[in-house]
């Protein structure tokens, strides 16, 4: 865990470091995908000005005066989290969704795309459950998943763990 994290809410003047690590996380994560879909920088630019700032509100992680991340949520809906390749498996993400679970205690879901392996694995280590599989909108139009995350988490009751002796 890095341990000069602060995390606030995000202001206009972190609109060009913001757009990179989001652009840059994208490419290390699912390099395939986004030559693929081969949108350019300045199209993420506008789909986050356009409509993650629109609808979301935006919290930064920054250690050392750099933004390591990102996190979008309307509501309980977190729409945005990204975590710059340089801060991968140090905690950050883990931080946002603690902070997530501070501004929506009860219930939290979000979507990911079925094959960002990393992205669904840290997801269900924080105990989110895979509960809906679809395709996501454009600009994607890819295969998802619906998560979600509740407190207490709900009992699988129709299944329920029997001790048996054999």
């Amino acid at each position: 865990m890095i341990e000069n994290l602060t995390i606030r809410e995000y202001i206009d003047t972190d609109f060009d470091s913001v757009t990179i690590l989001w652009r840059v996380s994208r490419e290390k994560s699912l390099p395939d995908l986004q030559r693929e879909k081969g949108h350019f920088f300045f199209e993420d630019r506008d789909y986050f000005q356009n409509r993650i700032l629109a609808t979301n509100k935006v919290w930064v992680a920054v250690t050392d005066g750099r933004i390591a991340a990102f996190m979008a949520m309307e509501n309980e809906f977190i729409d945005q989290l990204y975590v710059c390749p340089d801060f991968w498996r140090q905690g950050i993400g883990e931080a946002l969704l603690e902070h997530a679970r501070k501004i929506s205690p009860a219930h939290l879901w979000l979507y990911t795309l079925q094959v960002n392996r990393n992205a669904r694995a840290f997801y269900e280590k924080h105990g989110f459950i895979a509960e809906k599989f679809g395709t996501s909108p454009p600009p994607e139009s890819e295969p998802d998943v619906e998560y979600h995350w509740r407190n207490p988490p709900i009992v699988n009751r129709k299944s329920p763990i029997v001790n048996r002796k054999s």
